[in-house]
Formats: structure tokens, C-alpha cells, sequence
């Protein structure tokens, strides 16, 4: 029976969380997801969300294989590190430096008086570009020592990106793109824009588009001249990434759905997603072919830029595992649990630790898993009431500084649904 489970679950994880040849959703996060970068080898993506947390994926199994709990306020921004190590930055002002499978930052950035909004890593991969709403921009070496700052907007800074030569540009709510070249004391060159700006990216052969609150991106160029516009939505671009081979621009909104542009001409290729969620978030993979999109309903979607097509939904896939527990409402409730928990002592930990045999286990007690320090300071033994609790008033309120996401069960049939089913699934 165990050893079933175990290949079905694991079949369901493949599935509906994202092995590679199926496409994903990937689930985890408690809020919507702000921020979304993808490694370089496209086997790892890193998410920050509103619920003050970063998730590190695995992009070829769909697991969530670390959840990093630092930030005391929603993370904005995430960035990968070419040594192999992340960043996030979100309202608390605080830029993380983490390495994996280590539970604390290495490092923080401190400086920063208001929320950092976005990350950029230069060219060279020496220096971390922050833009803040206290209105400066901060170049970070990676190396360590203290950083440049850049001080020229009026006002919130958006976003930032880097060009290939190490020209750093930032758009913020001033209306203005603002290009700081490399060497140190030249002069930067500010270009006023018809709006404030929201978004800005950079393609691979150095042209420019920023989006702004009237629903338009723009390709701007060295001197600040509007090379073209296309209007994208009737409210304002919440985020736009580019393809690495630069044939692709999209573009997302706070109505919902994305646009696709021709780079080259400005012109729509097409529009992924029918609207209605705002999508926070854009990445594409290192081979352009498919974009991850994070949105406001906590989940990240994986689509098919060729074809538009959204990638792990039922129609492409094989039959849903899940079928043989069509009888079970506790496997339906804990669908959601599947990409940070295990249920069997042999598959071991994830982003969060094995369930197996929980019941009667006292908290942050299972070996080998990195728990948050609050959590370690708590005195709770796992029963069904506990874990019933859990759900009902929801991770942030009953276990304060969990690495959790935060989710609720409102329904109480279905978290009595959910223990029967862990009490049946996790017991030796």
C-alpha cells in the first residue's frame, strides 16, 4: 500500500506541479506571487510573493526545495547570482543574500529607507542593481564593501535593468528612465516619459521597453527617444520580461492576461490567458520557449510561448493519478500540500519536512530539516486537534514565523477530511 502511494504521489507531483516534459502550476506560495527569475541551466526558478516569503523550485520535478523565511514584509524582487546563490529585497527595505540549503541569508544589504521594488544583476555578475521607493538606486559589488548610490528620481524607483556594456537603466514613478553609465562620475541621461513607469527590460541586443501605468510599453533608446508604443491594457503594465534570444517581449497587467510582442516590430503575437487575475510576475526560460507568470491567486503557470497554450492542464497530460482517490475528499484537500510535504520516511524532506508519521510528533522534531527559529521555540505535539487548528485560523496566526504559506481550511469537512486522510497515509 505504502509503496503504491508513494509512486502515485509522486506521479501527481510530476503531473500537476511541473516535471519538465508536462509543463506546471506550481503552488505554494500564500499570496500573490511578486517577483520570478529562473537560473541560467532553466532547472530552478525563484519566486517571492506577498506573504513575506521566496520559494527555490525545482523546474525539472516541480518541488518547492526551499522556502526562505526572512522578510518581514511581502518580497518584491528575487534575483539568481551567478556563483550560484540567490537574492531576494522586498518592503522591509532588506536585500538577502542566500546559499543553498542554508536556512539564513549569508548576508543582508542594508541601506535602503523604503521597499526595494526590483533586482538586477550586472553583465559581468559582479554588482546587484536595487530600486527603492526612497528614490535612490543602489549598485551592491558582490564582493562585498559598501555601494554606489544613485540618486536622480523624484520619487518611488520601479525598476531596473542592466544593457550589455554595464549601463545601468531605472524607471520610476517620476516619469522617467534615467541611464547611469558604467564609469564612475560620468554624467547620467534622463528621459521624461508621457507617464509614471511601472516596468522595465532590457533584450539581449540592447534595446530598452519600459511599461507604464496607462497600459503602454515603450521601446526607448539611448537618448531617451520613444521608438515605438503599443498599447497592452486599459490599467497598468505590472511586469514585462524578454526572451534571452530577444525575439519576445510580454507583458502583463493588472487586468489580467498577458500580451506577447514581436520585439522587432512592437506588434502582438498573441494574448496568453483570457484576463481577470492580474499577473504580478514574468520569466522567461533560458531557451525562450516557455513563460512562467506569477499571479495575484498565488499560483505560478507555466505557458507554451510558441503555442499560447497553458502547459500541465489536463488536456496535455496523461489521466489524472488522482482518479483512484476519486472517493477520498482528503486526497482532493491535500492536492494543495504536495509540493513542499512527503508522506513516506523514504522520500524525505522538501521545502517543508516529511509528514510521515506526524501524528504524535512534537514540533520541528523531524531530523534533518532546517526549521524556522520560532518554530523550534514552540511547544506543540502534532494530534488531529492541532493540526485541525492549524488549518482553520491558518499557519501565520497559530505557529508565528513558520515557513509555512499561509492557507486556510474554512470548510470543517474538509479539514476532517484532510487528517483522515494523513491519518491513513502517514502512520507506519
Amino acid at each position: 500500500m505504502k509503496t503504491t502511494l508513494a509512486i502515485r504521489m509522486a506521479a501527481i507531483v510530476s503531473l500537476i506541479l511541473g516535471a519538465s516534459a508536462q509543463g506546471a502550476e506550481l503552488r505554494g506560495h500564500g499570496g500573490p506571487v511578486r517577483a520570478i527569475v529562473i537560473t541560467d541551466d532553466g532547472r530552478t526558478a525563484i519566486t517571492g510573493s506577498f506573504d513575506a516569503k521566496a520559494i527555490i523550485w525545482s523546474l525539472e520535478t516541480g518541488e518547492a526545495r526551499e522556502v526562505l523565511l526572512f522578510h518581514n514584509d511581502q518580497v518584491d524582487a528575487v534575483a539568481s547570482l551567478p556563483d550560484g546563490r540567490f537574492a531576494s529585497a522586498g518592503a522591509d527595505g532588506l536585500i538577502a543574500i542566500w546559499e543553498s540549503g542554508k536556512s539564513a541569508p549569508v548576508s543582508v544589504l542594508e541601506g535602503h529607507t523604503g521597499p526595494v521594488a526590483a533586482l538586477a544583476v550586472s553583465p559581468d555578475g559582479a554588482s546587484l542593481a536595487s530600486a527603492s521607493w526612497d528614490g535612490s538606486v543602489r549598485l551592491w559589488p558582490l564582493s562585498g564593501g559598501e555601494p554606489l548610490v544613485l540618486e536622480g528620481h523624484r520619487g518611488n524607483v520601479n525598476a531596473v535593468a542592466f544593457l550589455s556594456d554595464g549601463t545601468l537603466a531605472s524607471a520610476g514613478h517620476d516619469a522617467a528612465i534615467i541611464l547611469w553609465p558604467p564609469e564612475r562620475g560620468a554624467t547620467p541621461a534622463r528621459a521624461d516619459m508621457p507617464v509614471p513607469l511601472s516596468a522595465l527590460v532590457a533584450t539581449a541586443d540592447d534595446r530598452l521597453f519600459a511599461g507604464g501605468v496607462d497600459g503602454k510599453v515603450r521601446e526607448v533608446d539611448r537618448d531617451g527617444a520613444i521608438r515605438g508604443e503599443i498599447a497592452v491594457s486599459i490599467g497598468p503594465v505590472t511586469a514585462l520580461a524578454a526572451s534571452a534570444d530577444g525575439g519576445y517581449i510580454a507583458a502583463s497587467s493588472v487586468r489580467g492576461g498577458i500580451t506577447l510582442l514581436d520585439a522587432g516590430s512592437l506588434t502582438p503575437v498573441r494574448i496568453l490567458g483570457a484576463g481577470g487575475v492580474p499577473v504580478w510576475s514574468l520569466a522567461f526560460s533560458s531557451d525562450g520557449r516557455t513563460l512562467l507568470a506569477g499571479s495575484a491567486d498565488r499560483i505560478v503557470r507555466e505557458w507554451d510561448a510558441g503555442t499560447g497554450q497553458q502547459l500541465g492542464t489536463a488536456s496535455e497530460g496523461p489521466a489524472d493519478p488522482m482518479a483512484e482517490y476519486a472517493g477520498s475528499p482528503g486526497a482532493k484537500v491535500f492536492r494543495a500540500c504536495v509540493a513542499c510535504h512527503t508522506l513516506e520516511p523514504d522520500d524525505g524532506n522538501r521545502a517543508g519536512p516529511t509528514l510521515h508519521g506526524i501524528f504524535g510528533r512534537r514540533i520541528a522534531s523531524v531530523p534533518g530539516y532546517h526549521y524556522s527559529p520560532a518554530f523550534r521555540e514552540m511547544d506543540i505535539v502534532w494530534t488531529p486537534e492541532t493540526v485541525s487548528k492549524l488549518f482553520e485560523i491558518g499557519p501565520s496566526e497559530y505557529t508565528p514565523g513558520t515557513k509555512m504559506p499561509e492557507q486556510t481550511i474554512s470548510n470543517p469537512e474538509d479539514r476532517a477530511a484532510l487528517i483522515r486522510f494523513l491519518q491513513a497515509e502517514t502512520r507506519d
